[in-house]
């Protein structure tokens, strides 16, 4: 489903990530491991589309991010390490909005809301505006604007970040049932969040993948 090649990104002088290669099939959780300024993100927002590398290929399903731009985006819904969301909508009203931006018909647009909100659990909280929500409540709304018009592959950058305990088990349990009908890639650097919902891990370092395997055999290997 996903194919990297050789991934390598420059900002001027310096290398975030070099010689970067992976595959995700289909229906697969696979899990970026790695500390602060590894070049997870990097990685993540490449196979995103939200820039291109300065070498190597993203294919998605036989797209490629760079030649083949509109296809290949269509195919993924993101969520940002920083996810961004208007705090005067309402869940329901921005995820339909959402839709109508991602060039869903109004119709579309608001079934396709509706999905979301009921893969996230969010009907609780479907009419209230979304500056007054927890933050669990709001990762889940990020995670629901990605999920709007059912793409095949969604990419999830630190979707615990900042969630206490009984929130985090939530998400994690909330991934897991995601992987029913997409492929799910996610970043973290916390070790128990690959081994509680990832099929495979890829160990990043200083924009270098070190290992990629199990986590029961990494585990085995460490």
């Amino acid at each position: 489903m996903i194919s990297a090649e050789r991934l390598t990104k420059r900002f001027g002088a310096f290398t975030a990530i070099e010689d970067v290669s992976f595959e995700v099939q289909r229906g697969e959780i696979v899990g970026f491991l790695g500390p602060n300024g590894a070049g997870k993100s990097t990685t993540m927002r490449i196979v995103a589309g939200v820039f291109p590398p300065s070498h190597g290929h993203v294919r998605i399903d036989g797209h490629d991010t760079v030649s083949d731009p509109l296809r290949a985006r269509a195919l993924v819904g993101y969520f940002p390490e920083r996810v961004s969301v208007y705090v005067d909508m309402t869940t329901r009203h921005y995820l339909r909005y959402v839709g109508e931006m991602k060039g869903l018909g109004r119709g579309a647009a608001r079934r396709a809301a509706g999905e979301a909100m009921a893969s996230c659990s969010l009907d609780p909280v479907a009419d209230r505006l979304i500056g007054t929500l927890s933050k669990g409540y709001r990762q889940r709304v990020g995670i629901a604007q990605a999920l709007v018009g059912a793409p095949r592959v969604l990419i999830l950058d630190e979707p615990t970040a900042g969630l206490d305990p009984e929130q985090v088990a939530d998400m994690r349990a909330l991934i897991r049932d995601l992987r029913a009908d997409r492929t799910v890639i996610l970043s973290t650097h916390i070790l128990p969040e690959v081994e509680a919902t990832c099929d495979r891990v890829i160990i990043i370092h200083r924009g270098r993948v070190l290992a990629l395997d199990t986590p029961a055999n990494l585990n085995r290997r460490v």
